[in-house]
């Protein structure tokens, strides 16, 4: 490996902790079950974790509503689980990041029982509540999921705000003493061991401090900048936020060895790139969303790339991903959906591309989506928008019930999968073509999506060109090809997303092939079938 930092070169594996592995039979995933799976994850070649929130909750959005964040959910284990699994993963050579929800607690927090008592408790400015314009609320600001943000309540005859759902109020980051409770969180975690965070909804943490109306926009989706009618000019990404990704930057700083600040933010590429820090003081690394949407035609990717080489030059880094527990799985989102060829490609340039990789459970076996009638519904969104009929929601590119993301990890062909025991009920369903798309079903095929995965990891991790080289792209029109260089080390990546054979790159005639998808020759000879590509040596 280079000699960069850590957080520069690695591979994160991201574990939505309920659905991964039920080590106790409740049908529900927990610490202990991912402990279990370390050596799997290690053995693929991930260098990190990340874990969705399994902090104490009452659990009604999946534990990003928080009520303890010292505290682990009954369910999940306990606080001695979570030592032992950061402790399991370190003595495996491997990372630990952990899911911190900075914005909001869960309205059954204890802070917030108390701020709702009285207009005079202590805690009533730990968040944000206000006086009505009448019977109306304080001002027009809506929430992440649409309606007003503010919520009345009777009992002290004022209205709190909440960016998300009404049960997630948000804390009020201008009280000093709510700032200095959260560092102190970040600082208890981060002294058991764990190597850093991904921070929620990180651009919405500070409000404006006059809360003015927020101005008009034609946009009804939301994109992190405006939404449901109105540009969210005065509850996003105000200056205070990104001060406040410089001030978490130095509280890291005060652990040894170097931890790491991964930040969910949404908005234009000039707006969310200033949480990096003028001076590379800021986050560490931000997500970039762009393949979320990405048709995987050539020109898009090299659309991609370009961006990604405009907005993030080094020592910047793109954080790149086609899935998450919020969004559709990639395979089904896709228009040839199911397509495993494809999917082979969408690795290949994932775990090749100059960029930090952060792959969702089961993306590697090629895990679908699993349609789930609102009425069974676990997600709130989908419970709050059962209304929406389905082709509605897809027409608007609307994903409501995200539970089809979150079905369990498909570890083998037995009842439930492996995720649980035979007679275990799983807290949701497990995919019907689990008994045929799992773990063991693909450990031992060399073509077979998963070794497609393990193989990409290995090389990225044993050629610096591919964890630490720069990134060129190359003239290609009809297929995707760029350069990766570091030191003497030269690499070419090139494939062909297209459902019809394509040829380029006879310069490279003859050059040994050190992986390919869809490709039988170890010499590069200019043609790719249909879905195929290579990683090539020069001479």
């Amino acid at each position: 490996m280079s000699d960069l930092p850590w957080w520069k070169t690695t591979t994160i594996y991201h574990i939505y902790p309920r659905s991964f592995q039920d080590s106790n039979g409740d049908g529900v995933g927990d610490l202990r079950g991912v402990i279990r799976r370390l050596d799997y994850i290690r053995d693929l070649g991930f260098e990190t974790i990340w874990l969705s929130p399994f902090f104490d909750s009452p659990q009604r959005d999946g534990g990003y509503d928080v009520r303890d964040y010292c505290g682990v959910a009954p369910e999940y284990g306990t606080l001695a689980d979570a030592d032992d699994l950061i402790a399991e993963a370190h003595a495996r050579g491997m990372r630990v990041l952990f899911d911190l929800v900075l914005n909001h607690t869960s309205d059954e927090h204890p802070w917030f029982r108390e701020s709702r008592q009285s207009r005079q408790n202590p805690r009533r400015s730990w968040y944000i509540w206000r006086d009505g314009r009448g019977r109306k609320p304080p001002n027009n600001w809506k929430s992440f999921v649409g309606g007003s943000g503010w919520h009345f309540d009777p009992q002290t005859q004022q209205w709190y705000y909440a960016s998300f759902l009404p049960f997630q109020p948000d804390l009020n980051y201008r009280n000093p003493q709510v700032k200095e409770a959260m560092f102190d969180v970040a600082r208890f975690w981060l002294a058991r061991g764990v190597d850093g965070f991904r921070l929620d909804i990180f651009h919405a943490i500070y409000k404006d401090a006059h809360f003015r109306d927020n101005p008009f926009s034609w946009r009804y989706i939301p994109n992190g900048e405006a939404g449901f009618f109105q540009r969210m000019r005065y509850n996003l990404h105000r200056p205070e936020t990104f001060a406040l990704a410089r001030e978490l930057r130095a509280l890291a700083g005060e652990f040894e060895p170097e931890r790491m600040l991964l930040g969910e933010v949404f908005g234009a590429p000039r707006t969310v790139r200033r949480y990096l820090g003028e001076e590379g003081d800021g986050l560490n690394l931000i997500f970039q969303w762009d393949l979320l949407s990405a048709r995987p035609v050539a020109s898009v990717f090299q659309q991609v790339l370009q961006h990604y080489e405009r907005e993030y030059p080094a020592p910047l880094l793109p954080v790149l991903v086609w899935g998450n527990h919020d969004v559709k799985r990639v395979l089904s989102r896709l228009k040839q959906a199911n397509n495993l060829a494809l999917a082979r490609l969408l690795a290949l340039f994932q775990l090749t591309a100059r960029g930090v990789p952060v792959v969702y459970y089961g993306e590697e076996i090629g895990m679908l989506d699993l349609p789930i009638p609102p009425q069974e519904a676990k997600d709130p969104l989908a419970q709050r928008y059962r209304w929406v009929p389905p082709w509605l929601a897809d027409l608007l590119g609307l994903y409501l019930n995200r539970d089809g993301c979150r079905t369990p990890m498909q570890w083998d062909d037995s009842p439930n999968a492996g995720f649980c025991p035979p007679d275990a009920q799983p807290w949701l369903p497990v995919h019907p073509l689990a008994h045929v798309r799992n773990v063991e079903a693909q450990r031992d095929d060399p073509a077979s999506l998963l070794n497609v995965y393990r193989n990409l990891l290995h090389l990225r991790r044993e050629h610096p060109a591919l964890h630490a080289g720069t990134l060129d792209l190359l003239d290609a029109p009809d297929l995707v090809a760029y350069r990766r260089r570091h030191a003497e080390e030269d690499l070419i990546v090139v494939f062909n997303p297209a459902d019809r054979a394509m040829r380029g790159l006879p310069e490279f005639r003859g050059a040994e092939v050190l992986f390919a998808v869809g490709l039988e020759s170890s010499r590069w000879e200019g043609a790719l079938p249909p879905f195929s590509g290579a990683l090539i040596k020069p001479r």
